[in-house]
């Protein structure tokens, strides 16, 4: 019911192409409810359908200006390091069979013997 922040729709809307009716909806009678007409709604349908493929076109360029914008905030975040011997470094931890979730995610402290 709530529209992603990527694509603006809800995902109902993306999956159906309609709003959805919640059971609630049907209880109090919304405009929506009482004027539903079963002929009318066969050719709402087809119109529906276009509306959906422009909908999910411009899901497309919303998501993907999104993720462009999340990239450029991620890189403005992102500070090069250029290590030198003697830093002190830690590495993620890679196996987690036997750590619980309390446990650190990091080995070390290693110092740097060489640059390459």
């Amino acid at each position: 019911m709530t529209p992603n922040r990527s694509t603006g729709f809800t995902p109902f809307f993306l999956a159906y192409g309609a709003k959805a009716v919640l059971p609630s909806d049907l209880d109090h009678d919304p405009p929506r409810v009482k004027v539903f007409d079963r002929d009318r709604a066969v050719k709402a349908q087809q119109d529906a359908i276009y509306l959906l493929e422009e909908a999910h076109e411009t899901t497309v360029i919303r998501s993907a200006c999104y993720q462009q914008t999340l990239r450029r905030y991620h890189e403005r975040k992102i500070r090069g390091r250029i290590l030198e011997v003697g830093d002190l470094i830690l590495r993620r931890t890679q196996l987690t069979k036997d750590k619980h979730k309390l446990s650190s995610p990091w080995e070390g402290p290693y110092a740097v013997d060489e640059v390459i």
